[in-house]
């Protein structure tokens, strides 16, 4: 097995974009897709087969999970990357979706467009990498976050990163250049695990100096661990351990639909660091505005729990 070669890895999990390569000494008569030892069973459903069902619960979990957050997150109006985070948490919930329609057979893996979801899926997990290492330097205030030129920044950067991504999966899935093809994945390998692990170690590596030179809390670092702690449980469980669960669980579950549950709560830790570090951002939250307004009466449109900029400002000087 040669280096970024997936037979090792797809003979014992059933990862979407085994289905679209094969290994470096594969027959002639089966030349796509490393079948596991031991994967989830299918289930038919109104005459619809659905695969991996357990997994499916999961990324619909998510959703909601997700959605909850992004809510909460737009009510932080004053912190510190609010913008910013808001956007990786748009590309979870894309990276769900995307991971639904690969997972779940909405595209079977025997249809043509099966390999362009598997390479979005690939490209959006590495724009989430991404995105949130710029949230991690941001954290730092090296440049002011939430302006026109930071989104930008943000928007073209990580677009790029989806699209080398995106781009380098599906000319190797779909063999289309004699450098890249379903049998030789290193430079897949490369981008799509190498790298994205060095940008994840990066921000783990930076929000621990800003929590421990910076930061006079350091209940922060509670929930850095934490999201540690479930990201490399999940890694363990889908890419070690896969197999045995799959056995013990006779075919319901295998690795990923517990690897899929710790990365749904290595983002809730995520959030959970984000909105300690930022608390004492938020200068005027909702409940302090409609107290000012319950305390001066309304304001001069006539509204209720709502202060214009005028309004805003001449509350503000009584206590400053």
């Amino acid at each position: 097995m040669s280096f970024g070669s997936f037979d090792s890895i797809c003979n014992k999990t059933s990862l979407p974009l085994c289905s679209v390569i094969g290994a470096v000494n594969q027959s002639a008569s089966f030349q796509r897709g490393i079948v596991p030892q031991c994967y989830a069973r299918s289930v038919e459903l109104a005459n619809t087969m659905i695969f991996q069902i357990g997994n499916a619960f999961v990324h619909f979990g998510g959703l909601i999970i997700f959605l909850i957050i992004i809510f909460n997150m737009r009510a932080k109006y004053t912190a510190i990357g609010r913008i910013e985070m808001l956007n990786f948490m748009y590309l979870m919930i894309g990276l769900i979706v995307s991971s639904l329609i690969v997972d779940c057979g909405v595209a079977p893996p025997s249809s043509s467009t099966y390999a362009y979801f598997v390479s979005l899926q690939i490209g959006l997990a590495s724009s989430c990498c991404f995105v949130l290492l710029y949230n991690g330097l941001l954290c730092f205030q090296f440049w002011e976050d939430g302006t026109r030129k930071s989104i930008w920044i943000l928007r073209i950067i990580t677009f790029l990163w989806f699209a080398v991504n995106f781009i380098i999966s599906l000319i190797t899935f779909k063999h289309w250049n004699t450098a890249l093809d379903f049998r030789k994945t290193t430079t897949l390998f490369v981008f799509s695990y190498i790298i994205n692990a060095i940008i994840l170690a990066t921000y783990v590596v930076s929000q621990i100096i800003l929590v421990v030179f910076a930061l006079d809390s350091w209940w922060p670092l509670g929930a850095i661990l934490l999201g540690i702690f479930f990201f490399v449980a999940g890694q363990i469980l889908t890419y070690v351990f896969s197999m045995q669960i799959c056995s013990g669980a006779s075919h319901y579950v295998d690795g990923l639909f517990f690897g899929s549950v710790c990365n749904v709560f290595t983002v809730m830790m995520i959030y959970k660091y984000w909105d300690m570090i930022t608390t004492d951002d938020l200068e005027f939250s909702v409940a302090n505005v409609e107290q000012v307004v319950n305390e001066f009466g309304n304001n001069n449109n006539g509204g209720i729990g709502v202060l214009n900029y005028d309004d805003e400002k001449r509350s503000s000087s009584m206590f400053f």
